[in-house]
């Protein structure tokens, strides 16, 4: 009986602490917002009490939550105005999830905001999607809005993230400069609100093969940030150059600043791995991992590198092939190419290092897909593209928005309980998806602050205070059917004329 009365006493606990964190986010979230603070609040309360997906923006305003019309809603979101730097702040301070047993673990990833109906609307760039309209498995460039998230990744089986960041591509954008400079800042904030301290290990950052993973370990190389990233199947990557030896004759010439080439897609340009490992994971069955320590790509004075002073650096790594037994479903596998920026020296401590922090880089990696879960969340419940924005600056307030929402559903989980339909199956607390946390979240809405004061009454004015009196008459005009005529004086010929 103690022991169940303990185990109340902590999930009270901790429910109380979930509820007074979310009090306290809500209040800082309405600081954020600066004119029109009272719509924008509302509004993003409507996103998290609408009965199922958000289709159209409007379709909120009906919402008991909004109580505004839609044309309050429509002016908030054009010319309000939302402190992204001190919501960035509030994102921050928040209780960040963490990987192998305390490491922090960043996945940023760049979706469009398609627009290809709004010629009008300025800073729009081609994005690329893939297996849109007739053509299915075909990549096509469609004009729209490019925005780059940054989340924190969770263990275990969960689809949820930490959102920490956002920022709108522009046309004139470098991707991989803009990365480096919101990682950077990211980074900052995370050391200022002491989730990492002088000793931790570096922060783990995955990304996908869209990005030059190369250049950003380079960039990045004087912060505590371990990135891991995917490569294509038919890059060409090269070994470390032989040591000439210290005594005796060697080789004549300038010495050699790169190694033997290894082909990804030719199995015959190989090197010997370095580490191998095998894990028996229950989702995609045996993983294989074979790591090369010390691999760096061949660059030239071409693109990101066309400007950089003297001899061109070498950036080395541990290239990773991860061959799993099969995908979800008993479908077939093809090998994933990663590049990690970690490398190891020659003792045996430090190959075995090099093993584990290997399995932790594909298993990171996979980890990765939880982001794309979050934009799909973003796009499919939360309604995020949904809107006809014509300007980029709304779209940004829309989009902090959006996070702000999905912000409180995870503080939220701890609170919700399963609101399931009947054909689902029930989950514990710990498993509860985020929609299934937005069904019940209007309930748990009532149990919190609500800073947004109330609208203004919009029926008509009290009119002219009793006692005064008009000093000029108003002037009558005869315009026949509207107006009465003494049919007699009509009649008299005098009075006509």
């Amino acid at each position: 009986m103690d022991s169940l009365d303990s185990v109340g006493a902590v999930d009270q606990s901790v429910a109380a602490e979930a509820a007074e964190r979310l009090r306290g986010f809500r209040g800082e979230l309405y600081g954020c917002l600066g004119p029109r603070a009272d719509e924008l609040f509302e509004l993003t309360d409507a996103l998290l009490c609408a009965d199922g997906p958000v289709r159209t923006l409007v379709g909120l305003c009906l919402t008991p939550e909004h109580r505004r019309g839609h044309g309050a809603l429509y002016d908030a979101l054009n010319h309000g105005q939302v402190d992204d730097d001190r919501l960035r702040r509030a994102l921050v301070r928040l209780p960040v999830p963490r990987m192998f047993g305390g490491r922090i673990v960043l996945a940023v990833d760049a979706t469009p905001w398609l627009r290809p109906d709004a010629p009008t609307c300025p800073d729009r760039l081609f994005c690329h999607v893939y297996g849109r309209g007739r053509l299915r498995e075909a990549d096509q460039q469609i004009p729209g809005w490019p925005y780059q998230l940054v989340v924190a990744l969770e263990s275990g089986p969960t689809s949820w993230t930490a959102a920490l960041d956002v920022v709108r591509l522009g046309p004139a954008d470098d991707v991989t400069a803009v990365t480096a400079a919101q990682l950077r800042a990211v980074l900052g904030r995370l050391r200022t609100a002491g989730h990492w301290q002088v000793g931790d290990p570096p922060i783990m950052v995955v990304l996908d093969s869209g990005y030059d993973v190369c250049r950003l370990a380079f960039v990045l190389a004087d912060l505590p940030v371990h990135l891991v990233g995917r490569l294509r199947a038919d890059r060409v990557l090269l070994g470390p150059a032989c040591q000439r030896p210290a005594d005796g004759p060697g080789p004549v010439g300038r010495p050699r600043r790169h190694g033997t080439a290894m082909t990804l897609a030719d199995p015959a340009t190989w090197l010997a791995p370095t580490t191998r490992s095998t894990t028996d994971t229950p989702r995609y069955g045996q993983a294989e991992a074979t790591g090369w320590d010390r691999m760096h790509p061949r660059l030239t004075h071409r693109g990101a590198w066309a400007g950089h002073p003297g001899t061109l650096p070498i950036v080395e790594g541990t290239l990773i092939r991860l061959q799993v037994e099969h995908l979800p479903g008993q479908r077939g596998a093809k090998p994933v190419w990663l590049w990690s920026s970690h490398t190891a020296a020659d003792s045996d401590d430090d190959l075995d290092a090099l093993a584990a922090e290997v399995v932790r880089c594909w298993q990171a990696y996979l980890r990765r897909f939880d982001e794309e879960h979050t934009i799909r969340l973003f796009k499919q419940t939360l309604g995020w593209t949904a809107p006809r924005i014509r300007s980029p600056q709304a779209a940004d307030r829309w989009t902090w928005l959006i996070i702000a929402a999905y912000t409180q559903l995870r503080l939220a989980r701890p609170l919700a309980a399963d609101l399931r339909r009947p054909w689902e199956r029930p989950l514990r607390p710990d498993r509860l998806t985020p929609a299934r946390v937005r069904r019940g979240f209007r309930y748990l809405r009532a149990k919190t602050t609500q800073p947004a004061s109330a609208p203004k009454p919009t029926h008509p004015g009290p009119g002219r205070p009793p006692g005064v009196t008009n000093r000029h008459r108003a002037t009558r005009y005869d315009v026949g059917k509207t107006v009465k005529r003494d049919t007699e004086r009509s009649r008299d010929p005098q009075v006509r004329g």
